[in-house]
C-alpha cells in the first residue's frame, strides 16, 4: 500500500476515510435491507422495523448510536442487530485501506464503489441468496468507466481490459453454469453470479477475472466442505457463491498483482 504516505496529513486523509467509509455503511445497510424487498432507498428515511418510527438523526450517528443506545430502538427498546454496526465498521475499515492503496484519486473513488457493492451483495445473497441487478448491473457501467476515466496498471483494467474482462467473466460463469445444467439438470448457478462475475471483469480486467475465479473456488471448496461435515450433507447442498466471489475479487483489487507476479515468479517465467 502506497497510495499516501505516513504523515500528519495521511493520517489525516486516512480518519476522514475512515468517517466517510462508516457513515457509507449506514448506508449500505439501508441497500441490504431494502433492495431485495423492492424497495426506495431513499424514501421512505430510516426508521425502526418494529416500530416503525422515524429514527432521529442523532440517534443515526454510525457506530456511536449504536453503541449509546446500547443496541436498542429509543422508542420500542427492540434489539438492534449488531449487523448493522459490523457493516459501518467494515467498511469504514475498506475506506481506509481503498485510501491507502490508491491515494485521493479517482481511482480510490471507484475502488470504493467496487468495494462497497461486493459487501451489500455478499449480505444479500447471504440472506436471500439473490444478487439484484439493481447492483450489478450499474456497476459494470461504473466499473468500465472509471477503467476509461483512471486505468490503473495494477487493476488490469484499461478500457480494453475491462471490457474483455465483462465478456470473460460473465461468459464463463455463463458457460459453467449451462454445463452443469447439462450434465446434470440441477442449477447450480444463477444469473446473478454470472452478472457479478461480469461486474468484477468491468473493474479488473480479465486477468482479474480468472484470479477471483480461482480464489473464489479455492475458498469455496475448503468452506463447503467444513459445512456439509458439520451439516452432514451431500454435495447437492445449495451454498451461495457470491460471497466467495467477492471476497476474491476483493483479495484480487488489493494483491492481485503481487498475487501474480509472485506466481509467475514460482513458477520461473519470469523475465530479467
Amino acid at each position: 500500500m502506497n497510495g499516501v504516505p505516513s504523515t500528519p496529513d495521511g493520517i489525516v486523509l486516512a480518519a476522514l476515510a475512515a468517517l466517510f467509509g462508516a457513515a457509507l455503511g449506514s448506508f449500505l445497510n439501508v441497500v441490504i435491507h431494502r433492495v431485495p424487498r423492492g424497495e426506495s432507498i431513499v424514501s421512505p428515511g430510516s426508521h425502526c422495523p418494529r416500530c416503525d418510527r422515524a429514527i432521529r438523526w442523532y440517534d443515526n450517528v454510525p457506530i456511536a448510536s449504536w453503541l449509546l443506545l446500547r443496541a436498542r430502538c429509543r422508542d420500542c427498546g427492540a434489539a438492534i442487530s449488531p449487523r448493522y454496526v459490523f457493516v459501518e465498521a467494515l467498511t469504514a475499515m475498506l475506506s481506509v485501506v481503498v485510501v491507502l492503496h490508491y491515494g485521493p484519486t479517482l481511482q480510490a473513488l471507484g475502488a470504493l464503489w467496487f468495494a462497497a457493492s461486493l459487501l451489500a451483495l455478499t449480505y444479500i445473497d447471504l440472506d436471500c441468496t439473490l444478487l439484484p441487478d439493481r447492483i450489478t448491473l450499474p456497476g459494470i457501467a461504473v466499473g468500465v468507466a472509471v477503467a476509461a476515466l483512471a486505468p490503473s496498471a495494477d487493476r488490469w483494467a484499461t478500457v480494453e481490459a475491462s471490457l474483455l474482462g465483462v465478456l470473460v467473466g460473465g461468459g464463463i460463469l455463463w458457460l459453467v453454469a449451462w454445463s452443469y445444467h447439462a450434465l446434470t439438470g440441477r442449477e447450480g448457478m444463477g444469473g446473478g453470479d454470472v452478472k457479478l462475475l461480469a461486474m468484477i471483469g468491468a473493474f479488473l480486467g480479465w486477468k482479474g477475472v480468472l484470479l477471483t475465479l480461482l480464489l473464489a473456488s479455492f475458498i469455496g471448496s475448503a468452506i463447503g466442505v467444513v459445512i456439509m461435515v458439520r451439516q452432514r450433507a451431500d454435495s447437492k447442498l445449495a451454498i451461495p457463491f457470491g460471497p466467495f466471489l467477492a471476497l476474491g475479487a476483493l483479495v484480487a483489487l488489493f494483491w492481485g498483482d503481487r498475487i501474480v507476479t509472485w506466481y509467475i515468479s514460482s513458477l520461473g517465467l519470469a523475465t530479467s
